[in-house]
């Protein structure tokens, strides 16, 4: 099979399309205008049709329409910046030096995305010999709601695709897994009065102290997979209700944050706090977080913070196909797994369909001061996205 690479012309104009991108703000439940220049870049290359859903995302296609079809699943928001006097340059100038693009959002993920919509307009060069259809997803609400805007474009559109490409950094390895993710409050319940007086109440904040060390306990204890790694338990977040700062609490309330490795659910992982609430004999409980989100074009989804592990056989088709694809062009993956949840949350562990991730990055470098893309990176993912689309719609 040829080998696709991109011309010089074509690496510029990616370039300055990626630049705009990170130029253009776009946090979650923001992403408006980055999805405006995103369908303008699309309609530009000549997909054969470009649309927005209710819930606000970007949706380009190359092909008719019919099965089987390959999607390359991005999503459009960013973390907000939280310290930009850290930053060598502004989070927004999307600044090239050393052969690297900085900037906010730059690596997560404007990068893959960017390249994405490269890659897959290549392939109108081969209408006529499609034997199904493209498709690049460009979504919302990844970072706060991994899955949530996935969910909404499959379920409002009917659509089920043959196999997914998440395009989330992976350093140009190939990801055939990822852990899952599942987001708890544990809420401690204590008796008020005053602080002059503390004997007469129940400190919800020191029964929770009590909670957070079998917390750390438990997280030493997680089961761990070969390849996925262990199970990860982290308290992040705690908050607590009192009638004033002289009174002893009446209520606290914990963040868990845990990973999943292969074999882990839902149900275990809440199972185990309750087991840690049951032993310190206190009034606890816990619960999954659950939210509702608005996306930018003020569609309220509800999310569930819960995804899934979920792993394709390294003698997947899939797999295969992308090795051999990123071989042709010139590079030598290996194959990994990503310890962070994507967007394949939901096409994976929800929809079923055969997930894997390839996708430009330093994976290190997320939701860090000075973020930043390598730009030759870029281009390969761009042409690996080619090489793989050619492999499996190319009669």
């Amino acid at each position: 099979m040829v080998r696709w690479e991109l011309t010089e012309a074509e690496r510029q104009s990616l370039l300055a399309f990626l630049q705009a991108l990170v130029r253009t703000p776009s946090i979650s439940g923001q992403e408006g205008a980055v999805a405006a220049l995103i369908m303008e870049e699309m309609r530009r290359l000549g997909y054969d049709e470009v649309w927005m859903d209710r819930a606000g995302n970007v949706i380009g296609r190359i092909g008719t329409g019919d099965a089987p079809i390959l999607m390359f699943n991005s999503h459009m928001d960013t973390v907000e910046v939280t310290e930009p006097k850290a930053w060598a340059t502004d989070p927004l100038e999307a600044v090239v030096r050393d052969g690297r693009l900085y900037g906010i959002g730059a690596c997560d993920m404007k990068g893959g995305l960017a390249a994405t919509v490269y890659g897959a307009a290549a392939m109108t060069r081969h209408r006529a010999g499609l034997s199904g259809s493209v498709v690049v997803a460009c979504v919302g609400l990844e970072e706060p709601s991994e899955g949530t805007g996935t969910r909404a474009l499959f379920e409002d559109a009917g659509m089920h695709p043959d196999w997914v490409v998440i395009a989330e950094p992976s350093n140009l390895q190939v990801v055939r897994a990822q852990r899952g993710h599942v987001e708890m409050l544990l809420t401690v319940e204590g008796q008020g009065a005053h602080s002059s007086a503390p004997e007469l109440g129940h400190n919800a904040i020191y029964t929770a102290a009590r909670l957070v060390f079998g917390l750390e306990l438990l997280a030493g204890q997680l089961p761990e997979d070969p390849f996925l790694g262990p199970g990860v338990l982290a308290v992040t977040e705690i908050s607590s209700r009192a009638a004033s700062r002289n009174a002893v609490p009446d209520r606290c309330e914990l963040f868990i944050d845990r990973r999943l490795t292969a074999g882990e659910t839902e149900a275990m992982a809440v199972l185990e706090v309750q087991r840690v609430i049951a032993r310190e004999g206190v009034r606890a409980e816990v619960r999954v977080v659950e939210q509702t989100v608005r996306t930018h074009t003020g569609q309220l989804l509800n999310a569930r913070r819960v995804s899934l592990p979920w792993a394709l056989d390294e003698r997947h088709s899939l797999v295969q196909a992308l090795l051999r694809a990123a071989r042709e062009t010139g590079l030598r993956p290996g194959v990994t797994q990503w310890p962070f949840a994507t967007e394949g949350a939901y096409t994976a562990g929800v929809a079923g369909v055969p997930t894997i991730g390839f996708g430009p990055g330093d994976p290190a470098v997320l939701h860090c001061v000075d973020e930043h893309v390598d730009v030759k990176q870029i281009y390969a993912a761009a042409e690996v996205y080619v090489a793989l689309a050619k492999r499996l719609l190319l009669s």
